[in-house]
């Protein structure tokens, strides 16, 4: 590995994408210490000692929230419109047609996907400010309005700042700015479990208990992720001029977590959103749905499990159409054995990527609500986030190392994975 890093480094444009990616990381992270004017980072600071939602949204905005910078809310809001963007495509027409015109069309959906990610960001960076406004150190409107810019302008700086990562970097610059925002407060929490050790809060058992169920988890979340269901696909020998072609067997890789840790990142953005809102209204609807839906309640667990479900499903629906690859096979007069091409072969590989699929949804859901169930066994506060950070680290860097090793096998060099 050591040797594919160093052989990767000696590729000009390889490393000139590495560099640049670790300088947008640089970017990020000053940007958390950019504080919005007008706001009391000591009546900030309160509020995390008194529930964990705000130690979830945290997590993302990688410290951000803690000191409210102009990055607080992360990139929470374009998640969410991407989501929406995703939905609105299977059901509007004219974005079904856009998404199907290729580029120029993909390009159409990410500016609406932009202008959707302002408008959401607006309306939560309001909601935050309003509901904050014991932290606003000049309760007005007019101040209000400037932290509510602020904060959606920070927002947008990130979606261009992972729109550039994307283009110039390494990997998928949204899922790698999260991934940087939690290896940022990494070395936080182990200093957290650290005081809680020493003053006896939680015991040398409690600890090992919880490395050997984190090693563990990684294990499987690697595996599953590598994890691949092989479907034969035979091609018949043909004669094009002299030259005879075909005659070959291939394979349909078919990934047991098709979605990555899409899902996740998902159900966790769309869970906070209202939750973040619920929170910050002061009517008792407001607080029994606040109450409700607290991180430790089983209502809450049971929905975030439901979530990641669902964003599997509907995320590999999207990546993987089996109408199109069983017309690719029957185009190419290829086959799998014993089903006729076309419809049946589709139909086959509906069934078989929905139990594949089903098997990693479930696995996703139980490692995104094992950390809660983790944190009641051995003691340990502040475990909430570590299903979602575990899930978002290893799928994040598997996926990043995949795109160097792509680089590195087009040009002839030994990757990472051997």
């Amino acid at each position: 590995m050591l040797e594919s890093l160093r052989r990767a480094w000696r590729l000009p444009d390889l490393r000139r994408r590495i560099l640049f990616t670790v300088a947008m990381f640089f970017v990020f992270r000053v940007g958390t210490h950019v504080p919005v004017p007008g706001i009391d980072a000591s009546v900030i600071e309160r509020l995390f000692k008194e529930g964990t939602l705000f130690g979830l949204l945290d997590l993302f905005s990688g410290g951000a929230l803690r000191t409210f910078s102009v990055f607080a809310m992360s990139v929470t809001p374009y998640i969410n419109a991407s989501i929406i963007m995703q939905l609105l495509t299977l059901v509007i027409p004219r974005l079904e047609e856009l998404a199907k015109e290729g580029e120029e069309g993909r390009k159409k959906i990410t500016q609406y996907t932009r202008y959707l990610t302002v408008v959401l960001a607006l309306i939560q960076a309001y909601g935050m400010t309003v509901g904050l406004r014991s932290a606003v150190i000049n309760p007005t409107w007019g101040n209000f309005t400037i932290i509510a810019l602020s904060l959606t302008a920070g927002t947008a700086f990130l979606m261009w700042l992972g729109e550039q990562i994307t283009e110039k970097g390494i990997g998928n610059g949204i899922s790698l700015l999260i991934f940087a925002g939690i290896v940022a407060r990494l070395p936080a929490g182990a200093g957290s479990i650290g005081t809680y050790l020493a003053g006896g809060r939680i015991s040398w058992f409690n600890l090992g208990l919880l490395v050997v169920v984190g090693a563990a988890a990684i294990a499987a979340v690697v595996w599953v992720n590598e994890g691949q269901r092989r479907l034969p696909v035979q091609y018949p020998k043909r004669v094009v001029g002299r030259r005879m072609y075909g005659g070959q067997s291939a394979h349909i890789p078919l990934r047991v977590n098709q979605a990555g840790v899409i899902p996740i990142i998902f159900a966790s953005s769309l869970l906070t959103f209202p939750l973040t809102l619920a929170t910050f209204i002061d009517r008792p609807w407001a607080v029994n749905f606040a109450n409700w839906f607290r991180m430790d309640r089983p209502l809450y667990l049971s929905t975030y499990a439901i979530l990641v479900v669902f964003f599997t499903y509907f995320y590999t629906a999207i990546v993987f159409n089996p109408n199109d690859v069983a017309n690719n096979i029957k185009k190419y007069g290829g086959f799998i054995p014993g089903l006729r091409p076309g419809k049946p072969t589709a139909d086959y590989l509906t069934r078989v990527m929905n139990r594949v699929t089903l098997a990693g949804s479930l696995f996703l859901a139980v490692i995104a609500v094992m950390p809660y169930m983790m944190g009641t066994i051995t003691n340990i506060p502040g475990l909430y986030f570590g299903g979602t950070a575990l899930l978002i680290v290893v799928g994040v860097a598997l996926e990043t190392m995949k795109q160097i090793e792509a680089h590195l096998v087009m040009r002839q060099y030994q990757g990472f994975l051997r």
